[in-house]
């Protein structure tokens, strides 16, 4: 039985903003030989998702942005930018908030916060893109809050604005994207049906393509995941390395039951 694997990625099956390890490729690959189709959808662009890749799965369909970008096979397949007047609101409470924030366009970036911070020392690291000037920006896919004089009066604030926003506890950041845009539209995007996908994750970003996956795996403890999810593992590699191949062998043995009971069906309809 061939299944759509959708993995969300930091924290998920790779940890620590590095690339994915030998032995979780080993694994992804392993779905590969078994018939089934990967896809990944991350909060990162697709110019900071490609490094953490191995070469021969960067041409694999693909989420990026939350939704805000989406690829296959290395080309674009859709973009959603930001209303012109909801980014100039969103600059403006920048400003306001003095706030550091790192803001994707469609390819390039404005980064002003930390250079010590994690999110700096994972943005393109092959220098793929130029660090633009705010004044350069154009059409903006999706704005990253790293601090700000008072995050909460920030959030709410952007709680009145037509956009969605993820707050990312244990990094305390605000992720902001376009008004009805996710992981789930990204994968619609590609031709994913409801019901037709086995998703992983382990932040709020995911609740979206968790609510309409056949079968959803939460890593780690977030609460509001974990509370949607078919299964929760604990956040370790090697755990989720296992459920990875657990469920490929319950979809083998599932499809093998159902292949035999086909036969005894027709077996029974010619004899």
């Amino acid at each position: 039985m061939m299944m759509k694997f959708v993995f969300d990625l930091d924290g998920t099956i790779c940890f620590h903003g590095k690339p994915l390890t030998s032995e979780m490729v080993q694994t992804l690959d392993f779905l590969m030989e078994k018939g089934h189709e990967l896809i990944f959808a991350s909060a990162r662009p697709i110019r900071d998702l490609l490094p953490i890749l191995p070469v021969h799965m960067q041409h694999f369909p693909m989420v990026g942005g939350n939704g805000g970008f989406v690829y296959h096979s290395g080309l674009e397949v859709s973009t959603v930018y930001l209303e012109a007047s909801i980014a100039d609101h969103i600059l403006t409470l920048l400003k306001q908030h003095e706030a550091e924030y790192l803001i994707d366009c469609q390819w390039d970036y404005c980064y002003s916060g930390n250079p010590e911070h994690p999110i700096r020392t994972n943005l393109d690291p092959e220098c793929r893109a130029k660090n633009i000037l705010l004044e350069e920006l154009t059409q903006i896919v999706k704005v990253v809050v790293l601090s700000s004089r008072n995050h909460q009066e920030m959030l709410e604030a952007l709680r009145n604005l037509p956009v969605v926003t993820y707050m990312h506890g244990t990094e305390n950041i605000i992720d902001i994207s376009p008004e009805g845009v996710n992981k789930w539209t990204g994968l619609q995007a590609l031709g994913v049906f409801s019901h037709d996908f086995i998703a992983f994750g382990n932040d709020a970003n995911d609740i979206p393509m968790f609510e309409y996956a056949s079968r959803s795996i939460c890593v780690g403890q977030h609460e509001k995941l974990a509370q949607i999810a078919s299964e929760r593992v604990e956040s370790q590699e090697k755990n989720v390395m296992d459920k990875i191949i657990e469920i490929a062998e319950r979809l083998e043995e599932e499809s093998s039951i159902f292949d035999e009971s086909k036969v005894e069906v027709e077996d029974s309809a010619t004899g």
